[in-house]
């Protein structure tokens, strides 16, 4: 997933947490302030030694004002509005505020504590009521709508078209042509639902950092394989459990610990305990704050005169509608709930074949699936993982990238990070060129929010005389391997990886001269194209039995067990898809509500999957409660993976078609038309000057192993 967010630890000072709150929101002096310093540091990275948290609130208070004259000044410049001093000098504006934020939010994500979260919870409304009152400038407005009815007389480049025609979309977005009153409105409610989001994000992460199944006997820890056994140990000790084991849930120790735990009790706690994330009751639950989420949401579009929240999110995305979207996600629906049905028959067969007595439920299914796997296709996950070390993984994706847009990765010991498990490395073009760093933070550890995630230190641009180079960062949240032994990965987590260094690779080739359309800003359902399309590599047999060794003897996987790996990539696909597409549907119906002032969200959850026909032993992928995708930048757009997913197919396929996975010319046109052009074109365009046309849904139902 792309984001604007992550994080880290050097913010942490020797005070307690209460102490550092406290102090951290009562600073007010700058002096000697790294965040407002010049950074000497190599490439310009963020001197993360020297940031405490007491330094934030005093950045941000200078960032702001500074920002505010800079916009000033453009507003009221006495010349004719140009593309050169309103866009432009829009561009260049805000680029403190852009420093101290981009620390601020990064280390947020990955690393964050009672000072950090204080923090988070005071800027987050100020940044809402910040970006309001620059959009609502009538002055700027003015100068921008004097540009956007004049364009086609500016000569103006077809990526200066789009910056400024997605300028004019914030400010009426946020209410500058409506009356006063009703702009007042709008900039609330901007500044409440900041607030809201943010407390929504950490009840989930307090939810999650207060759980732990702990393991202790060898009954408790039967059916783990031994790499699981040995990340839950490292797990324990890390959470001051040292001899024990434990489970969190983060998702690569929950999925694995109900993939094989032959304890269906602890199965069934450990479940509940990841679904009820945001719905326990008390001062971490999210339910009310959904329900006022969505009547804020669904207020602001009908003050921008849209019929649904839904309506307002997709104007501007590929979709366009929500009936379009819907289309997409019901072709895809009753082939994946028909194959769910065969998938739940194979599961039953498999409980009774075991002595069960019992109805299958959501804490039985990937046990039960990954027995029938093994039955069938002769393989489980923990044959595979003893093959797929980390570092092999990570070189793979390098390799991959080398070889389709030749660049190189020099790993650095010498630049500052923000956590001691963050690695760093130079990324260099065939000429030498410094084409940006790339950051890896692959660990999970309780102050990290959940989930993978990549995002963006600075982005890259052309806009002054020296060009910018970006510096991304890939989050994940991997378990650990045993003390002297290198993290194991399951091929999801491989996957993931692949996703979001796809993810990072756009943001690293982006060859953009303007900030706001670089690497991932882009539409919000093209943008999971670059990393949905470069897991494909991942899988392809001769980078998978290149890099695919054991990690102690160094051999490459078997034949054989590749063969078996391959010929059960579709399994349980019918799972997989309808998980997925319920939330995806849920999502859209939540948001297409006109009138939410009697919302009840369980309600409304139980009774569109009942409508929809949702097995409850499959359920949805997240629940709303703790389903961060739509509280945060994808609302009503979870839909954007399966959008996304129709072209990643189409796409690799002419990799297929050509004979060569590294075909050097349609590799050229992928960097060009897909990883370089950031937001610079209509990705309907892009896409079709990659592939030569537009895409078809059936190569995602055949990829899926759904298509009739």
């Amino acid at each position: 997933m792309a984001s604007v967010k992550g994080a880290g630890t050097a913010v942490k000072a020797g005070a307690s947490a209460g102490a550092r709150a406290g102090a951290a929101l009562g600073a007010t002096a700058t002096s000697e302030n790294p965040l407002l310093a010049p950074w000497a540091t190599p490439f310009e990275m963020p001197p993360f030694g020297k940031i405490r948290a007491e330094h934030f609130v005093p950045a941000f208070n200078r960032a702001f004002a500074d920002h505010i004259k800079e916009v000033e000044a453009i507003a009221g410049d006495r010349a004719k509005p140009t593309f050169e001093n309103t866009i432009e000098g829009l561009e260049r504006a805000g680029r403190g505020l852009d420093r101290v934020a981009s620390v601020f939010y990064n280390l947020a994500g990955t690393d964050t504590d009672a000072a950090i979260q204080a923090i988070e919870r005071k800027i987050a409304p100020r940044f809402a009521k910040h970006h309001m009152r620059i959009y609502q400038d009538a002055k700027l407005f003015k100068r921008v709508d004097v540009l956007v009815r004049g364009k086609g007389k500016l000569g103006l480049t077809e990526e200066q078209v789009r910056v400024l025609e997605r300028y004019n979309r914030g400010f009426e977005r946020a209410g500058a042509a409506l009356r006063p009153k009703v702009r007042e409105r709008m900039a609330a409610i901007a500044e409440r639902l900041a607030t809201l989001a943010t407390r929504f994000n950490q009840n989930v992460l307090a939810d999650e950092q207060a759980y732990l199944l702990l393991l202790e006997s060898e009954d408790e820890l039967a059916g783990l394989p031994e790499a699981l056994r040995a990340a839950a140990a490292q797990t324990a000790a890390e959470r001051g459990h040292k001899g024990k084991y434990a489970i969190s849930l983060a998702r690569s120790s929950i999925e694995s610990f109900l993939q094989f735990s032959a304890r269906r009790d602890l199965r069934e706690q450990a479940y509940k305990a990841w679904r009820l994330r945001g719905a326990n009751g008390g001062k971490t639950d999210n339910r009310k704050i959904v329900a006022e989420i969505l009547a804020l949401r669904a207020e602001r579009a009908r003050l921008l005169g849209f019929s649904t929240p839904a309506d307002a999110a997709l104007e501007f995305t590929m979709a366009k509608t929500p009936r379009n979207v819907r289309k997409l996600l019901m072709q895809v629906w009753k082939p994946a709930k028909a194959r769910a049905a065969i998938e739940r028959a194979e599961l039953d067969k498999a409980v009774l074949k075991e002595g069960g007595n019992f109805e299958l439920a959501g804490w039985d299914w990937r046990y039960y699936a990954e027995k029938v796997r093994k039955a069938r296709f002769d393989v489980d996950e923990s044959e595979v993982k003893p093959y797929l070390a980390l570092d092999r993984v990570i070189a793979a994706a390098f390799d991959c990238a080398s070889r389709l847009f030749g660049v190189g990765f020099k790993e650095r010991t010498d630049l500052p990070v923000y956590n001691p498990e963050v690695r760093s490395w130079q990324v260099v073009g065939k000429d030498g060129r410094h084409v940006g760093l790339f950051l890896g933070d692959y660990f999970a550890r309780p102050s990290k929010r959940s989930g993978a995630w990549m995002s963006a230190w600075r982005k890259a641009h052309k806009l002054d005389a020296e060009e910018i180079r970006p510096i991304v960062v890939n989050v994940m949240n991997f378990a650990k391997g045993a003390p002297g032994e290198p993290a194991l990965l399951s091929l999801d987590d491989a996957r993931t990886l692949f996703h979001e260094f796809g993810h990072a690779l756009h943001g690293l080739l982006t060859d953009v001269t303007y900030p706001s359309v670089s690497g991932t800003s882009v539409e919000r359902d093209f943008v999971e194209l670059p990393s949905q399309l470069y897991e494909h590599w991942f899988m392809a047999p001769e980078v998978f039995k290149s890099f695919a060794r054991h990690y102690q003897s160094g051999k490459p996987l078997p034949e054989a067990l590749l063969g078996k790996i391959k010929a059960a990539r579709n399994f349980n696909q019918g799972f997989a898809t309808v998980e997925y597409t319920a939330a995806a549907i849920v999502d859209l119906d939540l948001h297409a509500l006109k009138d939410t002032s009697q919302l009840d969200v369980d309600a409304f959850e139980k009774e569109t999957l009942e409508r929809l026909g949702v097995p409850a032993e499959i359920g949805m992928r997240h629940r709303i409660p703790h389903f961060q995708h739509i509280i945060g930048g994808y609302a009503s757009g979870y839909y954007s993976y399966m959008w996304s997913e129709v072209m990643d197919a189409d796409a690799f396929s002419a990799f297929e078609e050509a004979g060569d996975i590294f075909d050097p010319a349609l590799a050229k046109k992928l960097h060009d038309h897909i990883y370089a052009a950031g937001g610079t074109r209509d990705p309907a365009k892009l896409y079709k000057a990659f592939r030569g046309r537009q895409p078809k849904v059936q190569a995602l139902l055949e990829k899926r192993g759904l298509a009739a």
